[in-house]
């Protein structure tokens, strides 16, 4: 599916003295990333990009278009991502992360604005951020492509003329499958075909299997 970047303005990350990290720098562990679309009408978001710096949990919220009467509103479209794993180890603290639609927790149709909150509990890392930032919509859809009704329901006039002679007719094929499957199961259940060709249960041949001329 193909993808437009959406031209956006990224304003500075605003600090929240409301983390659960208070250390002796008086460094505050949340902060806020808004980020506007001056010039774009309400669009459908498909995906976000960035580089991580850091950052250890990331919430996205939305302001969404809404009818002419109702003032826009903001949701929450992703609660505690986890872009690091580990507290104590550096593993996802500089990765490149892509978000896609399916999955967010909201619908990403008429988005107005957005806003990233950054999340850094730990006090092992000093300065956390996401750069990079990059917002993309969907793009024109491609043509669909369809594919003829005989390859899933065989019709004969729809049929090419190559594939018309040694197919099966289909209106057979269930009740020779289930008589296929019944014939299995009586031949399981006969104890004298099962033990065709084999010694029976005291090492002697089934007299009642060999014929004498």
């Amino acid at each position: 599916m193909s993808r437009l970047s959406v031209p956006c303005h990224v304003k500075g990350a605003v600090a929240l003295q409301v983390g659960d990290v208070r250390t002796f720098q008086g460094r505050p562990g949340v902060l806020v990333i808004d980020v506007t679309f001056p010039n774009v009408e309400p669009f459908e978001l498909q995906e976000i990009t960035f580089k991580n710096y850091y950052t250890a949990f990331l919430t996205i919220r939305v302001r969404q278009h809404t009818t002419a009467h109702t003032p826009a509103k903001w949701v929450t479209c992703l609660r505690d991502y986890c872009l690091m794993p580990d507290p104590h180890s550096e593993d996802g603290a500089q990765e490149y992360v892509s978000l896609f639609k399916h999955q967010m927790l909201c619908d990403m149709a008429r988005v107005l604005e957005l806003r990233l909150i950054l999340r850094q509990p730990s006090p092992l890392w000093l300065s956390f951020t996401v750069e990079e930032l990059q917002i993309y919509q969907q793009g024109p859809k491609s043509p669909s492509v369809t594919f003829p009704k005989w390859l899933s329901h065989p019709v004969p006039c729809e049929q090419p003329t190559l594939l018309l002679e040694g197919l099966p007719d289909p209106s057979r094929v269930s009740s020779e499958v289930q008589q296929m499957w019944a014939l299995t199961e009586m031949i399981r259940a006969s104890h004298t075909s099962t033990r065709i060709g084999r010694f029976d249960v005291d090492g002697c041949y089934d007299l009642n299997l060999l014929s004498y001329t």
